[in-house]
């Protein structure tokens, strides 16, 4: 490919073909990033013990909360950057590059220095025992040490697929899964390093990506790369950058919040078995997810150039062929897991009383997945084309404002089960609302259709 022609193939390519460009890569990558969240918990599962898988649930929210800082500047940035070469604004390109890096820099290093003060009673506050707080210690005290180089990871991943490199993006991700394949059993197994060999292994894998990236943008023929000047905060690309990614941010930072209350709630009622069923439910759950956020991501430089052009009905053919591979997507997830929920639960542990807490939370969170699919690409499709607020209208929603009452309301009466139910009745809700706030927008943009027939391909 041509790198410095490919973003305006955004504007005259088929729709289906940019979309399969574009998003079978994310989509790849997507899956072996969660799949190498799995494979680290059936490792810790079966090589270091339940009480161990169930320590690393603890830190679920801490990686969120990692993860949403990262996604305030690699995806706004990102998606600013779409936009922007829909404007045929190229030198912008080229300073959002130099920005996102130190962005990455200062916040990366900002949170782990903030984290690692305050890290014993943040753990214990997430609903660390005396049983799991060792483990949950020992994996995030690694993890945060390394957190600039995840954020600067990611950051740069999001930059190479927006700027018409999808298939090195999805690269990446596949190198940093191989690594990672490599390395956690022999740390696990060979070194016994317990659930710091897993840590150890996250972190060495995307050193080693993140220096193949760097040289990536040292290209001097790729159309954004590292030159002197670009380097200085600019105000303009900074505030958009945040206003657009503050969406993603406050869906990772609500879905920080949840998993304390989620853990906490299973904590009171199951005990540390039920935090361990909840670590296996999350893992599986947000594989599908995972899946259909790499097609957003492949939506994502679409929509935006396409918007940034004005070539409105180009934008809606996009949002509506990425809803209909995303409701298939989860429709798939929904199958499997509901005809095969113990062989899922026991790729995690063979522990009985682990898996037979798991199964019913499986079901559950399941129940409206076949639906989810259309909410996820709605909250993405509303950051794409720069309008964060509806997008963090759906995020916060579906997070906070939905699910937060009902969880602390059903688990008193149903225990357990009050947890996984919350979660599904908030899903569908989500939906609902995701439907209204479309078909608005939707009714807006039919208004400002005006692309020249050549432009309108699809």
């Amino acid at each position: 490919m041509n790198e410095k022609n490919a973003p305006l193939s955004l504007g005259v390519e088929k729709i289906g073909k940019l979309l399969r460009e574009y998003a079978i890569p994310a989509i790849i990558a997507m899956t072996a990033a969660s799949l190498y969240n799995i494979t680290d918990s059936i490792f810790i599962g079966h090589g270091v013990g339940h009480l161990a898988l169930s320590g690393l649930a603890i830190t679920f929210p801490l990686m969120n909360l990692g993860a949403a800082f990262g996604t305030l500047v690699g995806i706004g940035a990102s998606t600013l950057l779409s936009i922007r070469m829909g404007q045929k604004d190229y030198e912008t390109a080229n300073h959002i590059l130099g920005n996102v890096f130190v962005l990455n820099l200062i916040m990366g290093i900002g949170f782990s220095i903030t984290v690692l003060l305050f890290l014993n009673p943040i753990l214990h506050f997430f609903g660390a025992s005396l049983e799991t707080y060792p483990y949950a210690h020992d994996f995030m005290v690694i993890i945060l040490v390394g957190n600039v180089i995840t954020h600067m990871y990611f950051g740069l991943n999001a930059l190479l697929r927006s700027a018409g490199s999808p298939q090195k993006a999805m690269m990446a991700t596949i190198y940093t899964v191989l690594i990672n394949l490599v390395l956690n059993p022999l740390f696990i197994f060979v070194f016994h390093w317990g659930i710091r060999g897993s840590a150890f292994a996250t972190i060495i894998a995307q050193i080693l990506v993140l220096g193949w990236q760097l040289h990536l943008f040292n290209d001097k023929k790729f159309f954004i790369h590292w030159k002197k000047g670009i380097y200085k905060l600019k105000k303009r690309i900074v505030i958009d950058s945040l206003s657009i990614g503050i969406a993603p941010f406050l869906m990772n930072a609500a879905a920080c919040l949840i998993v304390i209350l989620i853990n906490r709630q299973l904590l009171i009622h199951g005990g540390d078995m039920a935090v361990g069923a909840y670590g296996i439910v999350n893992r599986v759950a947000f594989l599908f997810i995972m899946i259909v956020m790499g097609l957003n991501q492949g939506m994502q430089p679409i929509a935006g150039y396409n918007y940034g052009a004005g070539f409105y009905p180009r934008v809606l053919s996009v949002l509506k062929k990425s809803i209909f591979y995303a409701s298939i997507i989860m429709v798939i997830g929904t199958i499997i897991v509901e005809l095969f929920p113990y062989a899922v639960a026991l790729l995690f542990t063979d522990e009985r009383e682990l898996i037979d807490l798991a199964i019913p939370g499986l079901h559950w969170i399941f129940a409206c997945y076949p639906l989810i699919g259309f909410q996820m690409v709605s909250s993405a499709f509303f950051q794409s084309i720069g309008k964060p607020n509806k997008s963090i209208i759906l995020s916060t929603t579906r997070q906070v404002l939905f699910l937060i009452p009902i969880l602390l309301i059903l688990p008193n009466y149903w225990g357990i089960t009050g947890v996984w139910a919350s979660i599904s009745i908030s899903d569908f809700l989500s939906v609902i609302l995701a439907i209204v706030l479309l078909q608005m927008e939707l009714k807006n943009m039919r208004k400002k259709e005006f692309g020249k027939p050549e432009n309108n391909m699809v």
